[in-house]
């Protein structure tokens, strides 16, 4: 997610090092390099001179703060000017005065609004909140089908019809259903078209006028640049939008058009999509996005994350564990699922401070989940008693895993010998803690 973009800008400020203060030709040079990192990430043209002439305004001439450098100065000011572009503040979710509250997602066809659908309520789930889903996408039929697999998945109901009903008639249907099952949200997932139409629009303002939504939010697909803007404008004209969901944030898209559509439009971003499964939609924070962009990393959505993956009983137990140095190979799959539930590794070690800007992007490339999945495969292969106690597995049973698994005798052999010290590590450690807590024991004495 604008890798690139952080990897420009983190290479511009380093030119900046050991100036005591910035002239206004080093802010000039620097601006132009700005401008050209920003209109190849696809940022709106006009969007990119307004933010330029802001961050110029503001550093010719600034003095040093306290005792930061030059670039870290420069970096301050462009910071707080891409906040403010992207929006300064996450807009809160506006939930109806009564139930259910009505969600409307609109958007061109592949956008990916139906899968947003299911995540979106899979978000509102964590929330508390009980949402319905409506399949008022009848143009494609595979999308009834897709939103109905998704219901089931995340476990939330969809109301759905095959037989030709108007998908005004539908979403109509399907808010007098969520109020019987007494849900407090409605989802609903419309038709899109290839591009902006007269049909698509007459279609969208009459669910909208049907079911007054308390939220109408447009799914736009993050690869397809600064049409983005074009696509936000169109349809913030015929129905208010009250925000953007960004979709496909996870690959090598150039994402410059999530730091457009405020800009230019005034449609505040409010979620983005950083992976195909239901769990992996987040809430989009201007000041949070900021900092990634400027290689400062998200350290705050690394623990948001753990917080959702991490089971607090499992991690209890985990942890009497450890300190014993007990640890088995049960334990060692249990985390590799809760480091799934993260999310891909590599978009997790992008949220780290300094790793999106400076390590390059085939050693990021090389950190990849197959590695994971051979040491998964290995595992998996174990009775439940060589899992429990790993002292059995003696020569035949390690060239039997390597069979079972694909691998070979020499990778089980580096697992096992991995599972080993680790287990001294954490007795040596518990034991360090211990005499620790007896000498501050002695001490309060």
């Amino acid at each position: 997610m604008l890798d690139n973009l952080t990897r420009r800008l983190s290479g511009i400020f380093s030119g900046l090092k050991r100036k005591g203060k910035l002239t206004e030709d080093d802010v000039n040079e620097m601006l132009r390099e700005v401008r050209v990192a920003l209109l190849e990430a696809d940022v709106n043209f006009a969007v990119a001179k307004t933010f330029i002439a802001k961050v110029k305004e503001v550093a010719i001439g600034e003095e040093v703060f306290g005792s930061l450098n030059a670039d870290q100065t420069i970096i301050k000011i462009v910071r707080d000017a891409l906040t403010d572009m992207l929006g300064t503040d996450p807009v809160r979710f506006n939930y109806g005065s009564q139930p259910p509250t009505v969600i409307l997602l609109c958007g061109l066809q592949g956008s990916g609004k139906t899968t947003t659908t299911a995540k979106l309520a899979k978000w509102l789930m964590k929330q508390g909140k009980k949402p319905m889903l409506a399949a008022c996408d009848i143009q494609r039929p595979a999308a009834i089908k897709q939103l109905q697999v998704l219901g089931e998945q995340i476990e939330v109901p969809v109301y759905a019809k095959t037989d030709g009903t108007n998908p005004v008639q539908i979403a109509k249907e399907a808010l007098d259903r969520a109020k019987h099952l007494m849900c407090d949200v409605l989802i609903v997932d419309t038709a899109g078209r290839l591009q902006v139409d007269s049909d698509l629009m007459d279609e969208l303002k009459k669910i909208h006028q049907t079911v007054k939504p308390s939220e109408t939010l447009l799914v736009l697909d993050s690869t397809t640049g600064q049409e983005a803007v074009n696509v936000a404008t169109a349809f913030h004209e015929q129905v208010e939008l009250t925000g953007a969901i960004f979709t496909k944030l996870d690959g090598d898209t150039r994402g410059g058009a999530v730091l457009s559509v405020r800009a230019a439009t005034g449609v505040p971003v409010r979620f983005i999509g950083v992976g195909e499964q239901t769990d992996m939609l987040d809430q989009f924070d201007p000041s949070r996005m900021a900092g990634r962009i400027l290689g400062f990393g998200d350290i705050l959505g690394i623990i948001e994350r753990a917080e959702i993956a991490i089971d607090k009983s499992e991690a209890a137990d985990l942890e009497a564990k450890v300190r014993g140095g007990n640890l088995d190979f049960n334990d060692m799959l249990g985390q590799f699922k809760t480091m799934r539930k993260m999310g891909p590794i590599k978009n997790v070690l992008k949220m780290l401070p300094g790793v999106g800007a400076n390590i390059p992007e085939e050693a990021l490339n090389e950190i990849n989940d197959q590695k994971v999945n051979r040491i998964e495969a290995i595992i998996l292969s174990m009775t439940p008693k060589e899992r429990s106690n790993p002292d059995i597995i003696n020569g035949s049973r390690r060239k039997r895993l390597a069979a079972g698994s694909g691998t070979s005798v020499e990778e089980v052999n580096g697992l096992i010998k991995q599972l080993y010290e680790m287990r001294r590590g954490m007795k040596q450690l518990g034991k360090l803690q211990a005499r620790m807590s007896k000498k501050q024991g002695r001490r309060r004495r």
